[in-house]
């Protein structure tokens, strides 16, 4: 009897252990798997190819941003959506920062029109501001139609323009960004604007990404140790840090550093056309180029598609990386090669 009662009990504890666990693999068979679902955005920033929830109807804006080693640290270059650095007069470089994702409430310091800044400017459908140019350059902005702001009718005004005591001019006229639309409605401009979004990588192309390691890359524009541009690779939050002169590019009031995450270098003729040393820089060709992104360089072609410079390769567009660009244009003469390195490390 008892060793009927002992079976009888082994056996109702193994039923008891099989059915806890079937109870157990059910439970965890019935929750469901977490799944995580990419955020939907109702628009995308035209020159960041990032989503966002608001309006990206505010027209661009195109700043004139001095280079001159008395103008550096610049103000307000951290905000740019996309930034084009091409030689000026001399060896010096100078920058036209387009402005509409993000829009600080000061530039600079600004300087003077040439006419391949104001036709690029034309060309993104931005509204082009600039202090001051030649009697030639302001007749071809009035000529041709296009909107433009000059800060030498508005210098100093405390509206538009803010000229700076710690600097001397040329170098001390800022932009106070944030009035630039008012501005602009008064004379007439548009300050709304339908932009066509540049090409962007979606999640998974920028995933795969491929081309030579580029950790280190250096632009030489001239043997005047100010004019090499440099830009740093950090893998680890996958970006470029951009240096001249050996010295980090930052914010004037708060050393954050220029970083970009796509650093676009593209070679075209450039012609001297003046005793004053005014270039002329041709947009429109095409040539050679380097697309820089994620720690790694494609070498291929630029072209002029719709008035927008973009990197083409076998004839097809390729992809931004969403985020901030610039676009470094060097001259042919002499060329990339002589003019560039890119190195892995």
């Amino acid at each position: 009897m008892r060793n009927f009662i002992l079976f009888l009990f082994i056996g109702m504890s193994i039923v008891l252990v099989a059915c806890n666990k079937e109870t157990d693999t059910t439970q965890k068979e019935e929750e469901p798997e977490e799944v995580v679902e990419e955020e939907a955005f109702e628009n995308v920033y035209p020159l960041t190819g990032i989503g966002t929830n608001d309006p990206v109807d505010n027209r661009i804006v195109g700043v004139m941003v001095n280079n001159h080693g008395n103008a550096r640290p610049q103000t307000g270059l951290s905000k740019a959506d996309i930034v084009f650095e091409i030689l000026a007069e001399g060896m010096i470089t100078r920058f036209l920062a387009l402005y509409q994702s993000e829009q600080p409430e000061m530039v600079g310091p600004v300087r003077s029109a040439r006419e391949y800044y104001f036709d690029l400017a034309n060309r993104y459908g931005a509204l082009y501001i600039y202090h001051g140019a030649a009697t030639f350059v302001n007749d071809m902005l009035d000529n041709r139609g296009i909107d433009h702001i000059d800060g030498a009718q508005y210098d100093n005004d405390g509206h538009l323009f803010k000229r700076e005591s710690f600097r001397v001019a040329p170098h001390n006229s800022y932009l106070l960004l944030n009035n630039v639309y008012d501005v602009a409605t008064d004379l007439g401009y548009e300050v709304k604007a339908d932009h066509d979004a540049l090409p962007f990588l979606a999640e998974e192309e920028v995933d795969a990404i491929t081309g030579d390691n580029a950790a280190h890359i250096e632009i030489v524009y001239s043997d005047n140790p100010l004019e090499i541009v440099e830009y740093v690779y950090d893998a680890t939050a996958e970006i470029y840090t951009r240096y001249n002169d050996s010295e980090m590019t930052v914010e004037l009031d708060t050393n954050e550093p220029i970083q970009v995450d796509n650093v676009f270098i593209v070679e075209t003729h450039h012609e001297v056309i003046d005793d004053a040393g005014r270039r002329a820089v041709d947009m429109n060709a095409g040539g050679n180029a380097y697309l820089i992104q994620k720690g790694k360089v494609q070498q291929l072609q630029w072209e002029n598609r719709d008035g927008k410079i973009v990197p083409v390769k076998d004839g097809e567009v390729v992809g931004f990386v969403p985020g901030k660009t610039w676009i470094n244009v060097v001259p042919t003469n002499p060329g990339m090669e002589e003019s560039v390195t890119i190195s892995g490390q």
